[in-house]
């Protein structure tokens, strides 16, 4: 159930990724959106910096920008980005295309994934890199899958081959998708899984919609798992889109709520977060209440990442970059609010630096020149 609301070129604007470069100039105002269910922390798990290997979350002090600058631009409804060999790789959710984007922001097509089916906020969604595989959540009919493909070569030589199976049958609808896939530091895969707009489904432990899901690289259910021969990590969740990790190991997700209210979770293992019984900060003692809030106009929290001290979430129909202090994550403050439009995704690059990435382009926002564009931010 939706709330109730109702050829690929960069511009002049690229700057080379990890450089100061052209400050961004962008129309102030907000842009339209008609509907926020999709309306989706990873981290999306960066490779563990030289300078500070064993702690990815809190990767040193780099080189950090002093405005907004411009990375890359005509991108097509992005979803998702992950890196390999520090080349940014982008799932477009249309056009069903991992994209590369190179240090002069060029962006070039590396593959189009096959047996992409998806309507409405289904299609190509997450990825994540890890060990020289591209792992790839897209909806295929009635099911989201979860495939790998191994990887070679380099920047725009990067290429994909034979995919691998990890994980069929994932609930799937037009709406309420989840999709965002990471690794977390014990080496397993997790997955963020909607109810596919069947709200029964996030207390039925036969079905994998409603959950966050854990998995092998190799997509078997871990011996550790909380429910035995389960992949199911934790239950309760309407639509789930971002995940995260923090240094010290304590996982975050965001949500999607109905009407009233998005969350921002601590996830831990076999918890129950209420869904469709309550939606917010509730009192009833057999589920997990979030850590914050928000009223859904404000937010619909999409991408999530986590940066030394502070989790940053994008947001789409509240089109604002959210900060969230993990010393105390009952409380935020709102960035870029209507500036940049809808925001998709945020990560944090090998190097440090952090990006968020726009989302105009989908049908639901106001597409501006140059949409949908990465963008590096200053550290805050």
């Amino acid at each position: 159930m939706t709330r109730t609301t109702a050829a690929v070129r960069p511009t002049s604007l690229a700057a080379q990724r990890g450089k100061l470069a052209l400050t961004l100039a962008v129309s102030l105002g907000l842009a339209a959106c008609g509907g926020s269910s999709d309306d989706t922390v990873v981290v999306v798990n960066p490779p563990a910096n030289p300078g500070n290997p064993g702690n990815p979350g809190n990767p040193g002090t780099p080189t950090a920008p002093t405005a907004p600058t411009v990375v890359a631009s005509g991108l097509r409804a992005p979803w998702s980005i992950a890196f390999y060999k520090g080349t940014p790789l982008v799932s477009e959710r249309d056009t069903d295309r991992i994209v590369a984007v190179g240090s002069n922001g060029a962006v070039s097509e590396v593959a189009v994934i096959a047996g992409v089916n998806g309507s409405g906020e289904g299609g190509l969604l997450g990825i994540a890199v890890r060990d020289d595989y591209l792992y790839v959540y897209f909806t295929a009919g009635s099911q989201n899958r979860i495939v790998r493909y191994p990887l070679s070569g380099d920047g725009a030589g990067i290429r994909l081959g034979a995919v691998q199976s990890v994980l069929n049958g994932i609930p799937a609808a037009s709406t309420h998708n989840g999709g965002r896939i990471a690794f977390g530091p014990d080496g397993m895969l997790y997955a963020t899984a909607g109810d596919a707009a069947n709200t029964a489904r996030a207390q039925d432990m036969a079905s994998l919609g409603g959950k966050i899901l854990r998995m092998t690289p190799e997509g078997a259910v871990p011996r550790d798992n909380p429910f035995p021969g389960s992949y199911v990590y934790s239950l309760g969740h309407r639509n789930p889109q971002g995940i995260a990790w923090a240094a010290d190991g304590a996982m975050y997700a965001s949500e999607f709520g109905q009407n009233t209210w998005d969350e921002l979770n601590r996830i831990t293992a076999g918890a129950n977060y209420g869904w469709p019984v309550v939606e917010g900060i509730a009192t009833d003692s057999r589920y997990t209440n979030p850590l914050q809030q928000w009223s859904t106009s404000t937010a619909s929290p999409s991408g999530m990442a986590i940066r030394g001290s502070s989790i940053y979430i994008a947001n789409l129909r509240g089109e604002r970059l959210r900060q969230i202090a993990l010393a105390t994550p009952s409380t935020s403050v709102d960035r870029y609010t209507g500036e940049y439009g809808r925001l998709r995704d945020v990560v944090v690059t090998p190097e440090g630096l952090l990006w968020m990435m726009t989302n105009n382009t989908d049908s639901r926002g106001e597409p501006r020149p140059g949409d949908d564009r990465i963008v590096s931010i200053p550290l805050q």
